[in-house]
């Protein structure tokens, strides 16, 4: 009987609180995402920690972190979420046009500058009611996690070896090529591999101490280092820093080439041989099946062959 009493005072919307809450770690930011003001969270809090018995979540220098009680309640509080989403959705299927959902997109911001733009263009012209939320690939991510318990929908980026556990879907192949400063001395009269790797490189903040990424990667496992003397965690904005320097920047075409109308710069091919850049999208198997999410994915597939 107890059990049941208990039951009976769970509802779907405290559950949405206890997930947020827990994963945010922080009543004002819990809110924030809720679209609620933060003393009805904090009444739904206080709610569900005299339901648990347990504080759920406390405070830890400036910030607050999840209890162990807190900790094992994430995952079980995103399944009964996802449930929940698809309960009725799966037997209804998806119409763009009356669609409410909200899709959730993690990408890297060294995909070209059109992508995600003509990615919310496409989505909103053909879901209305939909809403659209772009999350970073960065050093705090942990997109394997985001994907299981539904925090994104979508991952879009690179990889030398994508991994094996989740879905992937291809979606451009880019050859790798150097964008220069007109003025760069290899802009007038070329360069040998020995002249790319003793130039001055410019490449986008590791995601983690000792992280490499797909050009790095590639030079150690042919036995070479390039000169790396500037880094920024902003890749939009590396082009404007290779137009008014002696910068290289290594990247793929298709990103350099957006910018070669706009600023004084130039693509020059790379004296070492690299392998292509391929594109995928990754998803996990909890919205393999769903209707929504195969829309998704199937909009992704087409603005990045629009782009080629």
């Amino acid at each position: 009987m107890r059990d049941q009493a208990l039951f009976d005072k769970i509802d779907l919307h405290l559950i949405r609180v206890l997930h947020t809450v827990l994963t945010e770690r922080s009543v004002s930011k819990a809110a924030l995402r809720l679209g609620m003001y933060q003393p009805a969270v904090s009444a739904s809090l206080k709610r569900l920690r005299e339901l648990a018995g347990d504080p759920l979540l406390v405070r830890s220098g400036s910030g607050m972190v999840p209890t162990d009680a807190g900790l094992r309640m994430i995952e079980p509080s995103a399944s009964i979420l996802r449930a929940a989403e698809t309960l009725f959705s799966a037997a209804r299927g998806f119409e763009p046009q009356t669609a409410a959902n909200t899709f959730r997109v993690a990408a890297a911001d060294y995909l070209d500058p059109l992508f995600l733009p003509q990615l919310v263009a496409q989505i909103k012209a053909q879901a209305p009611l939909c809403h659209i939320e772009i999350h970073p690939l960065s050093a705090a991510s942990d997109y394997h996690t985001q994907l299981a318990q539904g925090e994104v929908d979508v991952v879009i980026g690179n990889w030398l070896k994508p991994p094996e556990e989740l879905h992937l879907g291809k979606l451009f192949a880019d050859e790798i090529v150097c964008l220069v400063g007109k003025d760069h001395p290899a802009a007038k009269r070329g360069w040998s591999r020995e002249d790319w790797l003793e130039a001055e490189h410019i490449a986008p903040t590791p995601t983690h101490p000792g992280a490499r990424g797909v050009i790095d990667e590639y030079l150690e496992s042919q036995g070479l280092h390039r000169n790396i003397t500037a880094r920024c965690p902003h890749f939009g904005l590396i082009p404007r820093m290779v137009a008014s320097s002696l910068l290289v920047l290594t990247t793929g075409r298709q990103f350099c080439e957006r910018f070669t109308e706009r600023l004084p710069v130039q693509v020059l091919p790379c004296p070492v041989e690299f392998p292509q850049l391929v594109y995928y999208q990754l998803w996990h198997e909890r919205t393999h099946a769903s209707a929504a999410g195969r829309w998704l994915r199937e909009r992704v597939k087409q603005v990045a062959a629009a782009l080629q």
